[in-house]
């Protein structure tokens, strides 16, 4: 169950402190905001199936902007009419499944080929 602290909203002090941990995320108009580049639309639902099933399991529920190549995630906790620790927590965890590349881990999955154009997913950020 969440704690109260979770539904506080922060400050703006507080709002830029935790963005140092999620550099490419930013806070504008009262929301958390990451865009993510894609290949393709097949990347593009990709991302939103992954955004989708962590916030449902989490029961906080992002707005999303699609395109084809693009996906806009927009997080903030309606009930406390801004930015709490639900929306930096559910920020770190889409942050870390969707720039997931096991290629990179040297273990036995080898992620999404890069010479392929076909196969292509997300354009990673680092």
């Amino acid at each position: 169950m969440t704690t109260a602290k979770a539904d506080v909203a922060l400050s703006e002090a507080e709002i830029a402190q935790q963005l140092t941990a999620l550099p490419h995320w930013t806070y504008g108009g009262g929301w958390l905001r990451r865009s993510y580049r894609t290949h393709s639309w097949k990347g593009t639902l990709m991302v939103v199936n992954v955004v989708g099933h962590l916030a449902e399991a989490a029961w906080h529920h992002p707005d999303l902007s699609v395109s084809y190549a693009r996906v806009e995630v927009k997080l903030q906790t309606h009930s406390a009419k801004g930015i709490t620790a639900k929306d930096f927590a559910l920020a770190r965890k889409i942050e870390a499944v969707v720039h997931w590349q096991p290629g990179r881990e040297g273990g036995a999955l080898d992620g999404t080929p890069t010479t392929d154009a076909a196969a292509g997913y997300i354009i990673y950020d680092d």
